[in-house]
């Protein structure tokens, strides 16, 4: 069985794109091509009179980098905040014993 799939995804209205992707990525990789066709067509609905198509799917890179960003910066306080919390559980644990 082939650990690689190729598929063609199409973002916003450019040519579509081949890819190679891990069977197990495909789910993400459509999401992605879903989500970033879902809100560039929003926009450009709403900024129709004033940005080009390029312009739009520029806003949405951003946007998602925006929010990759600030779900990294969430996911590392929390690992912080669990990190801290385990190393005192484990203190406590050993005033126990």
């Amino acid at each position: 069985m082939k650990d690689k799939l190729n598929i063609t995804i199409r973002l916003a209205d450019l040519d579509p794109m081949a890819m190679s992707v891990k069977l197990q990525e495909e789910e993400i990789v459509r999401s992605a091509e879903y989500n970033v066709n879902l809100v560039w067509s929003k926009w450009m609905e709403a900024y129709k009179k004033n940005k080009t198509s390029k312009e739009v799917l520029a806003m949405v890179a951003y946007q998602f980098a925006k929010m990759y960003l600030e779900q990294r910066r969430q996911s590392q306080a929390t690992q912080e905040v669990l990190t801290q919390f385990e190393d005192e559980l484990d203190q406590m644990l050993l005033k126990v014993e």
